[in-house]
């Protein structure tokens, strides 16, 4: 074989001109014809960082600096990354106007203490290297992006509260396990990534902060601290893959707005300040017509109401005047009773609000302050629609979630969180529901994985439309059939118990000939 091939190889050679042969440098075995490409595109690169500024090496498997011979000090952007470095060079170090600085994927094993030469530099990337420690001198720099995630950092130095510019902070995938408090002084840090690392705990300090995204996933954080409601700005908040326990994880998968709610019940139940709660909602409430000096409180479990007899005995238990203008609502404050009533809420908002809660569901009962308004310029109200009547309805509404809670739980053998309407809105256990009642009645679920804890709202509504498509063919009447919002909106759970209960009832022998047609 080899005698073949050399001599295919002499064919080859022969049909080509003779002076090919003598003097051409592509048949000298002693020069390789990569390395003579790559030199001199590496020649070209450098010859163009000369002039405008900018040093491209990335993914040339360098290990040295190859730039000695050339005159770089004027660059303002150098890109080393994806190649095989230990070290910083030096002479980047002396680049004076220097700006950005790229070294991804290399073997740097430290930063060496010439980089603080580097005082225009704001952006400084050094991901997937080798570094043990961040040194304290590397924070004197003006950098407003800092990239060390993929090394290998135990901790991050407490003198990281001197970088006072940076925007930006990405320490994921390594070992931190305590953040220093100082991170809170960070005043114009905007996004920090924290993910993949030891962390047990959050510093409150961050509370401080203006950041919009925070990702602090894969770790093994327990609790939000309740002082994180104050992170107003805050878009994005990635939580996956931790053992939360405050808040639950039901509350976590449903998205930031009720984490939030979460943090200011649970600060509101530490202090035992109610006015410590957010309620901008509030003020969108409130009834333009005045009030009168007639009011009721409601009990919500017992349902117990007081009438003009106890009106005065309130009055005095609470301190709470009668006979009140409108111009003195919103300075005057109504003070606690005895029952957990909110102390320093204003009049304004408890009074002119039809139902406002103030106590959440660990309490032991909740009370709900309602008033009726009346006005000399409306009509006198309908006589069918007293507090009564709501109440009672409020409380049919109740027995009727229940009731859809013992079905779902008693037909599936499945223990549902106590919010049964986020439970149900991405259709998971309803669609289980139709296929236990009759298999593969939905031919595909879409189901939550540990990779997506939650389900996006257009499989939300593919599963809920499969639900719905399915009770149809199995029988249950049109008048019976929810919509759609009632399980994606959580607005719906009667019409939702209706149409599981409708559901059941169908006769046993009325899947089976369907099945059979």
């Amino acid at each position: 074989m080899k005698m073949a091939s050399s001599q295919g190889g002499v064919g080859a050679v022969t049909a080509l001109p003779n002076h090919h042969l003598s003097n051409g440098p592509h048949w000298n075995p002693g020069i390789n014809q990569h390395q003579l490409h790559t030199a001199r595109s590496l020649d070209r690169a450098l010859e163009d960082a000369v002039c405008s500024g900018t040093l491209n090496l990335s993914g040339r498997k360098l290990r040295d600096y190859p730039g000695l011979c050339y005159d770089l000090t004027d660059t303002t952007q150098a890109d080393l990354s994806k190649n095989r470095l230990t070290e910083i060079p030096p002479e980047v170090c002396l680049f004076a106007p220097l700006e950005s600085l790229n070294l991804y994927h290399n073997c740097i094993k430290c930063i060496p203490e010439t980089i603080i030469n580097l005082q225009m530099l704001t952006y400084l990337n050094i991901s997937r290297n080798l570094l043990s420690t961040l040194p304290k001198y590397l924070f004197s720099l003006p950098l407003k992006v800092l990239v060390v995630s993929n090394n290998k950092l135990v901790s991050i130095p407490e003198e990281i509260g001197k970088a006072k510019e940076l925007m930006e902070l990405d320490i994921s995938c390594n070992e931190i396990q305590v953040l220093p408090p100082q991170v809170g002084r960070l005043q114009a840090l905007r996004e920090l990534n924290i993910r993949r690392n030891c962390l047990h705990m959050l510093p409150e300090e961050l509370a401080d902060l203006p950041l919009t995204r925070l990702d602090f996933s894969c770790n093994k954080i327990t609790e939000i601290p309740p002082v994180y409601r104050r992170l107003r700005q805050l878009q994005h908040i990635i939580l996956d893959n931790n053992p939360m326990q405050s808040p639950p994880a039901q509350i976590c998968l449903k998205g930031k707005v009720h984490i939030f709610k979460y943090l200011n019940i649970q600060t509101c139940r530490l202090n035992k300040k109610p006015d410590s709660l957010d309620l901008p909602s509030l003020g969108k409430r409130c009834l333009p017509q005045p009030l009168t000096d007639r009011y009721t409180l409601i009990s919500y479990h017992t349902t117990t109401y007081t009438t003009d007899k106890t009106i005065d005995h309130l009055h005095h238990e609470w301190c709470v005047p009668l006979n009140y203008n409108d111009n003195c609502l919103d300075s005057e404050l109504i003070s606690a009773g005895p029952r957990g009533i909110p102390r320093g809420i204003p009049r304004s908002l408890l009074f002119e609000s039809c139902v406002i809660s103030v106590c959440h569901t660990l309490y032991a009962s909740l009370y709900v302050v309602a008033a009726f308004c009346r006005s000399s310029r409306q009509e006198p109200s309908d006589p069918s629609f007293t507090m009564r009547r709501k109440m009672e309805h409020l409380r049919e509404e109740m027995e009727q979630v229940g009731l859809l809670r013992q079905n779902l739980e008693s037909r599936l053998k499945v223990l549902l969180p106590d919010d049964v309407g986020a439970a149900l809105m991405d259709g998971v256990v309803l669609c289980h529901l139709a296929n236990h009642i009759r298999p593969r009645s939905v031919a595909s679920i879409h189901v939550p994985s540990p990779a997506v804890p939650k389900l996006s709202m257009a499989k939300c509504r593919r599963n809920v439309e499969n639900f719905l498509d399915a009770c149809k063919k199995l029988g249950v009447p049109q008048d019976k059939l929810c919509l759609p919002h009632h399980i994606l909106e959580e607005r719906g759970l009667v019409k939702v118990g209706m149409t599981v209960q409708a559901l059941l009832d169908l006769p046993a022998s009325k899947p089976t000939q369907l099945s059979a047609v």
